[in-house]
């Protein structure tokens, strides 16, 4: 029997809508590394990020770029009977290079005939002229050449692409608890510069951070709508041992959302966005061997579940307290 239609504009039926065939992501990993990590901005990296970045398990970072296309494709064929794909370049910050070596790892994510686009996270620091002072002066201690903008809107002309930024939280406090090495002004400069190309971008947004309340989650969202974002992933706080979150929890635990809350606060965020933003992301994917709380983070499909019947028993759906 056919399930029921989300009450959100799910990700996988806009690529339906825009390529007329089920189109799914192939994640790569192209060996950067991060601000946060490397001393340009501070060690270790950002609090919850985990020693691998947010890599997929299917990924072989050693291959070549187009190794791993051509591998990432056989396994996500095979499991989602995907027909086109787009190469997701995930972990870390993947505009952390000169532009020339940016442009030949693009090109290189495109050369299968397959791949119908290309999606990019990066920090919302490290999209070139979009960086703050703070930033650039880092960035010339460091000596790596900022990706221009100029080079993403170039490849916005060439093809789909998705430029993915994180936010995580407009509370500045916590983004100073979880070392981001940002503010929130950074963030809207970043967006309002990349608009200004026309890129389609995505905000990464984490739900159950200990310093943020039910009011900064409301605050991302109408950020959002203001920034014209076309794309957000909403992930839910969740501590594994191989994130310096683990240590902090460990030293001194702090409440984590209960899936009920979790579930009641991505609706509530879902009710305030525009109706337009696509929804690339509803809650996170979790190691099991490393995941130390909380454990219903892993029951993926029963989270997405909940948030269906949550709106479904609320008769609303995204958008429904949207104001334009």
């Amino acid at each position: 029997m056919k399930s029921p239609p989300h009450r959100y504009r799910s990700f996988s039926s806009h690529l339906r809508e825009i390529f007329g065939c089920r189109v799914h992501r192939v994640a790569v990993d192209a060996g950067f590394t991060c601000p946060t990590r490397d001393g340009t901005l501070g060690r270790g990296g950002c609090l919850y990020c985990e020693e691998a970045g947010s890599r997929a398990a299917y990924v072989e970072p050693a291959l070549p770029i187009r190794e791993q296309v051509r591998h990432g494709i056989e396994h996500v064929r095979r499991r989602y009977k995907a027909e086109k794909f787009l190469v997701y370049f995930q972990p870390y910050t993947n505009t952390y290079a000169p532009a020339e070596r940016l442009r030949a790892l693009y090109d290189e994510a495109l050369d299968h005939r397959d791949v119908v686009g290309l999606m990019i996270g990066t920090r919302p620091d490290y999209l070139g002229d979009a960086g703050t002072e703070k930033a650039t002066r880092c960035r010339a201690a460091a000596q790596h050449t900022p990706a221009p903008l100029d080079l993403l809107e170039e490849y916005h002309r060439r093809t789909y692409l998705w430029v993915e930024l994180g936010l995580q939280s407009v509370n500045d406090q916590t983004l100073r608890w979880i070392r981001r090495g940002h503010d929130f002004a950074a963030f809207e400069h970043a967006a309002v510069a990349a608009r200004a190309r026309g890129l389609r971008l995505c905000a990464h947004v984490i739900v159950g951070l200990p310093t943020d309340r039910r009011e900064d989650h409301l605050a991302a969202a109408d950020a959002l709508n203001r920034l014209g974002f076309e794309g957000v992933k909403i992930h839910c706080l969740y501590v594994s041992r191989k994130a310096p979150l683990g240590e902090v929890y460990a030293r001194e635990p702090f409440p984590l959302m209960t899936r009920e809350e979790y579930v009641e606060r991505v609706c509530d965020i879902l009710e305030r966005l525009n109706p337009r933003i696509v929804i690339h992301r509803l809650t996170s994917d979790a190691d099991r061997r490393t995941l130390i709380a909380p454990l219903w983070c892993l029951d993926k499909g029963g989270i997405l579940s909940a948030i269906d019947a949550e709106l479904a028993r609320r008769n609303s759906r995204q958008g429904s307290r949207y104001r334009p």
